[in-house]
């Protein structure tokens, strides 16, 4: 998926809710998720924040990376709703 060139598609409200809650328990987190060229990366990292800027969903990590709540794969080996 080429997140960039894509319309936002919000993630599960549970899992939203999950991982405010990562965030505020300061929980590291082993996050996959894609690229805005389709690769796949794995990073361990706090969450910072999550947010909304513009109708599109992201969260902010310890590391200063940012990353689109659509293009996530799986945390903590804790797959994103329909995505196997």
């Amino acid at each position: 998926m080429d997140a960039a060139n894509n319309s936002y598609q919000p993630i599960d409200c549970n899992y939203y809710d999950r991982l405010e809650a990562w965030a505020t328990m300061r929980t590291m987190c082993l996050i996959h998720f894609r690229d805005e060229a389709g690769e796949e990366h794995e990073v361990n990292a706090r969450i910072q924040d999550v947010y909304a800027l513009n109708k599109v969903e992201y969260m902010r990590m310890d590391n200063g990376l940012v990353i689109r709540l659509d293009s996530l794969i799986a945390v903590n080996n804790i797959p994103l709703p329909g995505h196997c």
